[in-house]
């Protein structure tokens, strides 16, 4: 008995002394499992991080591109008359343009003189003339430069997406826009490979765009050229994103066009009705309205008339504009 008894205490004893030093199939599974998980956790952790870090450096990286993009935004809004004239797209020296602005005032001074108009008002209406109606023509050249330029945009974007998805350099996209595209698009591209044949990055040249055309979907496209050359990223998909949303600024903008034009007939009418009364009164009583022209009261109170409405214009004018 005592002898049974001491083999199965002996064998208890080696059992326990396996489990102890070698772990069992199962157990070491276990085991084996909870490590890799753990690794597998590591892992996962400091990719994580790693993705979290390239993310915060990414958007460290647009964050600064949009910043100092938008301030050169900012900075063109304040232009010169050197600006004016080459966003207009106009090859006049400002020196001309100030002669020519001039020789028109004159000419308009000349012209009022001739009508007997008082003669100290002539030179007042002359000077706002030269200055002014040369400056609203450089404006309105402008803005439509602007417009033509957007209309054309999406399509210069889209093509540079498909040149880059069949596998072109961003450089040769932008030649075949630089070639085929419609004007204004088609020189202002070949604008940026010729300051690219200068020796400028591509980062540089195209921020020549928004020296000649500064508008937030310009800005747009600067930005995401600036941010892939710097951080790297999929070009050809942020671009597609850039074409929808330039699309949807468009419809947006024709949108309001729509919505305002009643608003701009309304106004157009209200400003021409004094003219139109005064022709017709004229017509019908020719001395009714004399005194405002023969008499110094009379011009006091045109004057103040004209005053008036130029400034009623002006409120219609904003009332109508519409941001988007």
């Amino acid at each position: 008995m005592t002898t049974i008894l001491l083999v199965i205490l002996a064998m208890v004893t080696v059992a326990a002394a396996g489990f102890a030093l070698v772990p069992s199939a199962l157990g070491g599974g276990r085991a084996e499992k909870r490590r890799k998980a753990l690794q597998g956790d590591l892992r996962a952790n400091r990719l994580e991080a790693s993705a979290a870090r390239s993310r915060d450096e990414r958007r460290k990286s647009v964050q600064q591109a949009l910043k100092s993009q938008t301030d050169a935004l900012n900075a063109k809004k304040r232009l010169k008359l050197p600006q004016l004239l080459f966003q207009a797209g106009m090859t006049i020296a400002p020196s001309t343009f100030i002669r020519n602005s001039i020789i028109f005032g004159g000419v308009v001074l000349v012209i009022l003189v001739l009508v007997q108009v008082p003669i100290y008002l002539a030179p007042v209406f002359a000077l706002a003339a030269g200055y002014l109606l040369p400056r609203w023509w450089v404006g309105r050249k402008r803005k439509k430069y602007q417009n033509q330029f957007l209309d054309e945009l999406p399509n210069a974007v889209e093509a540079i997406v498909r040149g880059v998805k069949t596998g072109l350099p961003l450089n040769d996209s932008i030649r075949v826009v630089a070639k085929d595209a419609k004007e204004p698009v088609k020189s202002e591209f070949g604008r940026v490979l010729d300051q690219q044949a200068f020796g400028m990055s591509m980062t540089e040249a195209v921020t020549v765009l928004l020296d000649r055309v500064p508008l937030p979907e310009v800005n747009f496209f600067v930005v995401v050229i600036t941010v892939q050359q710097q951080a790297g990223g999929n070009l050809s998909e942020a671009l597609g994103n850039l074409a929808k949303v330039l699309r949807n600024r468009k419809k947006m903008k024709q949108k309001i066009k729509a919505m305002s034009s009643e608003a701009k007939a309304s106004a157009g009418i209200i400003g021409s009705l004094p003219f139109v009364v005064g022709m017709l009164v004229s017509v019908v009583s020719p001395s009714y309205l004399a005194p405002l022209f023969f008499t110094d009261l009379g011009h006091i109170w045109l004057g103040v008339g004209v005053v008036m409405l130029a400034l009623g214009i002006f409120i219609m004018n904003r009332m109508i504009q519409f941001d988007y």
